[in-house]
């Protein structure tokens, strides 16, 4: 990965954790000055209270996503250091379809006319946990890449001992 690459990457993250830590404190101020509408019409501090854990996971994730960055750059990233990073991801993947359906079922009673808002939601938190078994397929990859390399480097030995 290039020098680039890396910084590229390394300022989208800063932009979208900066970005989250600011929506994220917005979302706490709303909740603690209780600015919810008086007819009750809306459950907004469920709402928002689902909105401030879900920021929350994807900030995890861009944090691990960071320090892979930095495995790459060292080149160190095939190393079963990696894996703590790469299941952490995973689990703030799966939290945030556990948020999203927390977020369609506070939905759901409001959609009672129109269903297929609620499906579709529904929809959307079944597609979010499909990228997290498309990341466990990418730490299966990961986890074959470093058992090469572990055998790569015991034969490297043996024929060491052998020349």
């Amino acid at each position: 990965m290039g020098k680039l690459a890396v910084r590229a990457l390394r300022a989208v993250l800063v932009v979208v954790l900066t970005g989250t830590v600011f929506v994220q404190a917005l979302m706490v101020w709303a909740l603690v000055g209780g600015n919810d509408p008086e007819d009750g019409s809306l459950p907004l501090t469920p709402l928002r209270v689902i909105a401030v854990l879900g920021i929350g996971t994807a900030q995890v994730a861009l944090v691990c996503v960071w320090r892979l960055v930095t495995m790459v750059r060292r080149g160190t990233v095939f190393s079963h250091a990696a894996f703590r990073y790469v299941d952490v991801i995973i689990g703030a993947i799966v939290a945030a379809a556990l948020v999203w359906f927390a977020a369609t079922a506070i939905n759901a009673p409001g959609q009672r006319e129109d269903p297929g808002v609620t499906l579709i939601m529904a929809g959307v938190g079944v597609a979010v946990l499909g990228v997290a078994l498309i990341v466990l397929v990418l730490r299966m990859l990961l986890a074959q890449a470093v058992a090469r390399d572990v055998e790569a480097a015991q034969m490297q030995a043996e024929l060491g001992e052998v020349i």
